[in-house]
């Protein structure tokens, strides 16, 4: 009998591993550590309360709300998850052409979508190294974060924070803000990292925040690191020169889609249309530059009772 409990405490603490929430081999794990319904308590990692109210004034929706608004997101975590596992990726950053398109809050979305996924668990990491803001949506305030890892040699398990009662996700804020990011992004040290990350728990879902492409060079010296990226583009305001110009700094980066942000247009993606997101998209597809990932985020400001843009 005792033999049987030992296979079977073993068999648990390989699961937990195997989810990224069980204590090395050496630590016992405490008891309670799993949920049958296949929900994560966080012994390690920081647990922080983050309330529903600012949850939804910041905009996260997929965190506290269904409908239309999440379902979109439902569906970019679809085709995500379908594209990563065809590939056997699990590294995906997430940028834009440039500054203000909605890339951050797209990222947190989307990470939140994919962690209600029992069968994954995300790490989202706050890459944006000269601008750090994740952890502003969830009204956090760590002290520390990736860029005390790559000057200060801070233990990463001292950085991690999980926002309680979303999902299986925990997040990698970006710390102290850094002149020398691009430098610090394309370090031996951060390589490391980024294999350390893609390597520890198969069936973790890696997102990197990236800055604009066309604004510093730090998303073109961390692309290679990365298994694909996903281009945010906002409606009526990107323009095409920058898209194309964007895709080509991405170099051989994998782009597996694009999300249209700040959507005003009510035409599905199978109508014609001469609409400036239908011809841009068409571009991208016929030159084979993105597979077909990607939907319209609508804009939701003005139905979520707020005067800023998303």
């Amino acid at each position: 009998m005792e033999r049987i409990k030992q296979a079977l405490e073993r068999a648990r603490e390989e699961r937990l591993r195997a989810q990224g929430t069980a204590p090395p081999a050496s630590q016992s794990a405490p008891s309670g550590m799993a949920a049958s319904t296949g929900q994560i308590l966080y012994s390690r990692t920081r647990t922080e309360e983050v309330p529903a109210d600012l949850l939804r004034e910041k905009r996260i929706i997929t965190a506290v709300d269904s409908g239309p608004f999440t379902d979109a997101y439902r569906i970019l975590r679809t085709q995500v998850l379908q594209r990563l596992q065809e590939n056997h990726w699990n590294v995906l950053a997430i940028t834009s052409p440039a500054a203000d398109e909605g890339r951050t809050l797209t990222a947190i979305n989307l990470a939140i979508s994919l962690a209600k996924e029992i069968e994954h668990t995300v790490l989202l990491v706050d890459a944006d190294l000269r601008n750090p803001s994740i952890h502003t949506y969830f009204g956090l305030h760590p002290e520390l974060g990736l860029s005390d890892y790559l000057t200060s040699d801070v233990p990463l398990e001292d950085l991690l924070i999980h926002p309680s009662g979303i999902g299986r996700i925990v997040i990698l804020p970006g710390g102290k803000p850094l002149d020398n990011s691009s430098e610090m992004l394309n370090s031996p040290k951060m390589s490391r990292l980024v294999e350390e990350l893609k390597s520890r728990y198969r069936t973790r879902v890696v997102l990197f925040d990236l800055p604009p492409l066309l604004t510093t060079a730090d998303a073109l010296a961390f692309s290679p690191y990365v298994d694909a990226a996903l281009l945010i583009i906002e409606e009526g305001k990107t323009a095409s020169a920058e898209i194309r110009r964007a895709v080509e700094l991405l170099g051989n980066t994998k782009l597996i889609g694009t999300v249209l942000n700040k959507s005003q247009s009510a035409k599905s993606d199978g109508e014609n249309s001469d609409h400036w997101s239908d011809r841009i998209i068409d571009w991208l597809r016929d030159n084979r530059i993105v597979d077909m990932v990607g939907v319209k985020l609508q804009n939701w400001s003005r139905k979520l009772g707020r005067k800023t843009p998303l």
